[in-house]
């Protein structure tokens, strides 16, 4: 029979902590800073790119590899830093780092200069989502956390609207070099009142003790919280269905607004009003109905921590399809909601099963390892790949290069589909183990 949660709830771990909503709250702004930043990118994509005479492939480099790549390799070593450091220090320090460089990319002339920002904004920004999300998960037992973590994830899509809109509209105003000014302005500001608002957590208060353990565990290496990691194979599958549902939806998410405006002729005020509003709502129910369902499903099954995520990724595809081949504007944005609700499905349940199937003393680090998935194959390779596409096809003198790129995304989102449903096998298995280190 299978079991209903990851982790038992018993009497003897406490249901609340001082300060938690605030910490819940103010964590969750700082990451939303994290997603306007990469959203302004993306909105302002083709004044930048006539600006600076830019080709796709090089849009693609800038709002994913050039950032993907500092912002993953440089998440490991910041989630070890977390699993042994104080935490709410290290992630206001982050994103006043990141905030610098977001301001540096207004002063760029260059591809080059524009990419090296971009690689200091990816530094900063490594040691923002895993300690983060280990912070929360020592403020709400683990029977809250898919929920929780689904709140807090809504961030990206809040930053998602915020980032189009504002950025549509300060661009507009101040043009697109303003716009990255005034958002590292309200960065550090965000960075500011996490530090004087929020607390460090006891690490592992809320969870179960291994058995025999008398006082909690020291962090673990760096090399013994990777095997075990992978020692898991439902953690093997996620990391790969996670890279590749993260491949669909960054892809589309860094695409969508230079598609409307170059393909479908939508005005970058038409972008602000409405593609803003559209993106950060349909985002947002997809990312906290993904945690909100997994919450209510998994206590009556653990497979449906993999079951949600892979039927979203599954219907992804054909909705993506239809939304990319409408005659307008109008039409398109309509259909793309769907798509952009189903692609967002799978982050609440993936971040919830790491944090419930790894141990208390390499838990940051953990999460740090679904992230390098998440933006190395994801952020990094989906719009990089998008670009590449498109610009292929132009050489070739196809019509609408990234439409027919924009569709590409499709067959990849059905593998994510297919790695999901292979790890909802294993989910049991590996959640009986994790019960037995705990003497449960």
């Amino acid at each position: 029979m299978d079991q209903a949660a990851v982790l038992p709830r018993t009497s003897s771990i406490p249901v609340a902590k001082p300060g938690r909503t605030v910490a819940l709250l103010v964590l969750s702004a700082v990451g939303t800073v994290n997603f306007v930043d990469r959203q302004v990118l993306s909105v302002l994509a083709e004044p930048i790119r006539k600006a600076l005479q830019l080709s796709d492939t090089q849009l693609g480099l800038l709002t994913g590899l050039s950032f993907a790549l500092f912002y993953a390799l440089l998440g490991v070593p910041a989630a070890m830093v977390a699993d042994r450091a104080h935490r709410v220090r290290l992630v206001a320090g982050a994103c006043l780092l990141w905030s610098f460089f977001t301001g540096a990319c207004g002063f760029a002339t260059s591809f080059w200069q524009l990419a090296v920002a971009r690689f200091g904004v990816g530094v900063g920004e490594a040691g923002g989502t895993a300690p983060s999300l280990s912070i929360l998960a020592d403020y709400y037992p683990p029977s809250r956390r898919p929920a929780v973590i689904g709140l807090f994830t809504v961030n990206g899509p809040l930053g998602v609207f915020i980032g189009a809109s504002f950025g549509g509209w300060a661009a507009g105003q101040f043009g697109w070099r303003g716009a990255f000014i005034m958002v590292a302005m309200i960065g550090a500001l965000a960075a500011v009142a996490l530090a004087a608002l929020v607390r460090e957590p006891q690490r592992g208060g809320l969870d179960a003790q291994p058995a025999g353990l008398e006082t909690r565990p020291v962090a673990a290496s760096f090399r013994s919280s990777l095997t075990l990691f992978l020692s898991r194979p439902t953690l093997r599958l996620l990391l790969l269905a996670s890279g590749l549902s993260a491949f669909v939806s960054y892809g589309m998410l860094n695409w969508i607004p230079a598609y409307l405006m170059r393909v479908q002729h939508m005005p970058l005020n038409e972008i602000a009003r409405w593609f803003g509003p559209a993106a950060g709502l349909c985002m947002g129910l997809g990312i906290w109905g993904g945690g909100a369902l997994v919450n209510w499903a998994g206590r009556r099954s653990l497979k449906a921590y993999l079951y949600v995520p892979g039927l979203s990724m599954l219907l992804t595809a054909p909705t993506l399809a239809l939304a990319v081949l409408a005659p307008s504007w109008q039409t398109s944005l309509a259909l793309m909601c769907v798509p952009m609700v189903l692609c967002t499905i799978y982050v609440a349940p993936a971040l919830a099963l790491v944090q419930n199937l790894s141990p208390v003393a390499s838990r940051a680090t953990a999460t740090a390892l679904l992230l390098l998935a998440f933006n190395i194959v994801g952020l990094g390779g989906g719009p990089l790949a998008i670009g590449m596409v498109s610009d292929a096809l132009a050489a070739a003198h196809r019509l609408q290069p990234l439409r027919i790129a924009l569709l590409s995304a499709a067959p990849v989102a059905v593998l994510a589909a297919l790695a999901y449903f292979v790890a909802a096998g294993a989910v049991s298995r590996d959640t009986a183990a994790v019960l037995q280190e705990t003497g449960q």
